[in-house]
């Protein structure tokens, strides 16, 4: 079957490090995506009450420059909203890089992503230009001075933690690989939610006796979902339950 219909030119390169176990097998479906593999109603709900806060500090700002000049009073208001609501949606609508791979013996599955250090190079100096505009503005009307603790201030702080947190950057980069036999799952369920065919599969953990039951978010493309999951059930065994089902995406998919 040609994987052509999951071509496109915003699509993630497969990482270097990344060789497919069935290389030597022709693949049946290949394709690459950028997703949210998260619960994206936790995180759309983190994102509208940060806006709704950053509309509230953006309007005392608007009362404290009562006495500036137009334009200036507004135009300083809006890129403070502007500049605030990118960080948190930078923050909130994060995408993971992923490839998956069907051939005969198993589907291949790759999660990663790499730091993205073009946002702290971007913060740094968006940080100092907009410190030096508030401080300039400062001589002409002292209440400037409010913003750029607000503005300059709060990015300056968030760039500060970026760039020291260990966590935060191990947050932001991973790497996963897995490589399933077909014989590994025991159900298979098209989200009606989420561009993803959902996979139950069982495994014996270190240390127990007994399987136990996990779930594989496959992320697909738009529209795409059904065709995956008929190819799947090409190579599943015939008792393995084929059903349709509203998927929870946990806040972490690790």
């Amino acid at each position: 079957m040609s994987n052509t219909i999951f071509t496109a030119s915003r699509d993630p390169s497969l990482p270097p490090k990344l060789h497919w176990k069935h290389a030597n097998e022709p693949a049946q479906l290949e394709w690459t995506v950028r997703a949210r593999n998260y619960n994206t109603v936790v995180a759309n709900c983190i994102f509208y009450f940060m806006a709704a806060l950053i509309s509230g500090v953006t309007a005392i700002m608007y009362g404290v420059y009562e006495g500036m000049n137009q334009p200036w009073r507004t135009l300083s208001c809006a890129f403070f909203f502007i500049v605030m609501l990118f960080i948190i949606s930078c923050m909130t609508h994060q995408q993971v890089n992923f490839a998956c791979r069907i051939s005969e013996s198993g589907l291949e599955y790759c999660k990663w992503k790499d730091f993205p250090n073009w946002t702290l190079t971007s913060l740094k100096w968006l940080s100092i230009a907009t410190a030096i505009i508030f401080i300039f503005l400062a001589t002409i009307d002292p209440s400037f001075l409010f913003g750029a603790l607000l503005g300059p201030g709060g990015m300056g702080l968030t760039y500060f933690f970026m760039i020291n947190s260990k966590n935060y950057r191990e947050m932001h980069s991973q790497y996963n690989y897995y490589a399933f036999k077909w014989s590994d799952f025991t159900q298979l369920a098209i989200a009606t939610n989420r561009e993803v065919v959902d996979l139950q599969y069982s495994v014996i953990q270190d240390g127990h006796d007994h399987k136990t039951e996990w779930n594989l978010n496959i992320f697909c493309k738009k529209n795409q979902k059904n065709l995956v999951a008929n190819v799947m059930k090409i190579y599943l065994p015939s008792e393995v339950p084929f059903i349709n089902a509203k998927v929870n995406v946990p806040l972490s998919t690790e």
